[in-house]
């Protein structure tokens, strides 16, 4: 089989990469539909979007690991420069200024934060010695290397991405082995928090999302439209479907968003419990081999990476589940691979380019030891 098959095309992560092409094509049928039967101006996009992306995880896949630490911090602070730029020049969209707009390219910030704060996490403790791990010296630097881009992000604001910026790095602190009791006492500290953050640091309309979760059925045809619509998207698809192409809730436009925080949702009325369960599948598929790859590396740097960037694609996938199921407030984190966006294909390839980056170093481990 060697001889038959290239060796550069067959040590690729085809059983990773198999299940992206299939989610992602599946993805690009979904947004067909969620464009009324047609490729624009959804589905063409995230081919397009999605082919650029995969050349910049090939290239992130050829960095090394002396060169990935030596950047990680360069490029951290770089980023937070760009983020305190969004605060003074920032475009605004959407009623959030989230964008530099830098002539040849309009960048979100933000989202390069979410690989970046894992990578220089792990760059932290790599350098950290065993015995400080139990220290404040494990915990304040690492906070405030979190709680910096946060608190920039909130002030978009962007709740959903501020959100996922902490997740990744709690879940890097966490395998790095701090002492539990420190978790324990900061979840008792947001649980106390939360009141007060909800009624002095949400906007309003923050505020109803929130409320909106807990009952949307109190304002069907306001602020609760979005989940109500996207429950009933869900669950008239049935077992099988309504069929490609034949979604009534996104093609008469009830369903708000179907091509982006909602395309599930979309996806779930015309393929059914089969189709969802099929993409829940193929995600549970590329996330067991990020598993895999952080489990065969020898290397804490390399281990808390990989870790970092599974933990960072699981985030937006459970928490844009439960949003358009209803479990979650909507706060506009699109499905990886699925949603039509640039800025979260990017985000999430980066994620994958890391990824196949330490398969790659794990693959040429064993040569390097007797080099």
């Amino acid at each position: 089989m060697n001889s038959i098959i290239p060796a550069p095309i067959a040590r690729q992560p085809w059983a990773m990469l198999i299940p992206l092409f299939v989610l992602v094509g599946f993805g690009a049928m979904v947004l067909y539909s969620a464009g009324g039967g047609s490729w624009e101006p959804y589905a063409d996009s995230h081919l397009i979007r999605f082919g650029a992306c995969l050349a910049i995880a090939a290239v992130i896949t050829l960095f090394g690991r002396d060169f990935v630490r030596f950047a990680t911090f360069p490029a951290y602070g770089i980023i937070l420069v760009m983020l305190v730029g969004v605060e003074a020049i920032g475009a605004m969209g959407g009623g959030s200024q989230r964008w530099l707009e830098l002539g040849f390219i309009r960048i979100q910030p933000s989202e390069l934060m979410k690989p970046a704060i894992v990578v220089a996490l792990a760059k932290f403790y790599d350098t950290l010695p065993p015995a400080m791990i139990v220290s404040w010296r494990a915990l304040i630097p690492a906070g405030a290397l979190i709680a910096m881009p946060m608190a920039l992000v909130l002030l978009q604001p962007d709740l959903g991405t501020a959100l996922a910026i902490a997740f990744g790095g709690a879940v890097v602190m966490f395998l790095a082995g701090l002492p539990l009791k420190w978790f324990a006492l900061g979840g008792a500290g947001a649980a106390a928090v939360a009141p007060l953050a909800y009624f002095f640091a949400l906007k309003d309309y923050q505020q109803r999302r929130v409320t909106t979760f807990l009952d949307p059925e109190n304002d069907p045809l306001g602020d609760g439209y979005h989940i109500m619509q996207s429950k009933i998207a869900i669950g008239s698809g049935g077992i099988t479907g309504k069929g490609f192409n034949n979604g009534s809730q996104s093609h008469l436009d009830y369903l708000p968003e179907p091509h982006t925080d909602f395309v599930f949702a979309t996806m779930a009325e015309e393929w059914g419990l089969l189709g969802g369960i099929l993409v829940i599948v193929i995600f549970g598929l590329i996330l067991r081999w990020g598993m895999q790859v952080a489990r065969n590396t020898e290397d804490r740097f390399a281990r808390l990476l990989a870790a970092g960037m599974v933990a960072t694609i699981f985030f937006y996938v459970a928490i844009n589940l439960l949003m358009v199921m209803g479990f979650a407030p909507v706060v506009g984190i699109p499905l990886p691979f699925m949603s039509h966006g640039g800025s979260s294909m990017l985000t999430n390839m980066m994620c994958i380019g890391a990824l196949m980056m330490v398969n790659r170093w794990n693959r040429e481990a064993p040569r390097a030891r007797f080099a």
